[in-house]
């Protein structure tokens, strides 16, 4: 397929919840593929579709070390979350230049319907949990650096800027 851009924050498709998807369609699987050679060529862990500019409520996800493992999701929603939190710098290609350590679920079970069409449910630990609920965030019109507190966030969002400009 192809490399997409991903849009520069604070572009409005970055904070607006994106659509539900009603079907698995050749679109889909053709916005999924760019979004997988998008998120390759960073490299990346994941990628939500609104990040290049798709508001469609669609994620892949791929935390293994050999990679090849990616998961597509359409419509991910947390079902559990575990109480154990566990903390990992995170980072957009949508605010270049900048990190922050985000405390978030350890585990979680996330429903979704799978490149097959079909209602799945599954378990995420560790890396892969981390990132599913980064690329929830997205279809959620949320970025990472939501999950800070005010003047934190603030002072990413300034060194983001001052990189830009």
């Amino acid at each position: 397929m192809s490399l997409r851009k991903c849009i520069p924050w604070p572009d409005r498709v970055l904070r607006t919840p994106a659509k539900e998807v009603s079907a698995i369609t050749p679109e889909v699987e053709a916005v999924w593929q760019d979004m997988i050679d998008t998120m390759e060529a960073m490299p990346g862990y994941g990628m939500g579709a609104p990040q290049i500019g798709v508001s469609l409520r669609l994620a892949v996800v791929d935390c293994s070390t050999e990679r090849g493992q990616v998961v597509r999701m359409a419509n991910p929603e947390v079902l559990h979350a575990s109480v154990k939190l566990r903390e990992h710098e995170e980072a957009s290609p949508n605010l270049v230049g900048v990190s922050a350590k985000i405390e978030r679920p350890r585990a979680v079970t996330v429903r979704f319907l799978n490149a097959a069409g079909e209602i799945e449910e599954r378990d995420f630990v560790g890396l892969w949990a981390t990132s599913v609920q980064h690329q929830i965030d997205h279809l959620n019109g949320k970025m990472y650096f939501d999950h800070l507190k005010p003047v934190k966030r603030q002072m990413l969002i300034k060194k983001a800027q001052k990189r830009i400009n």
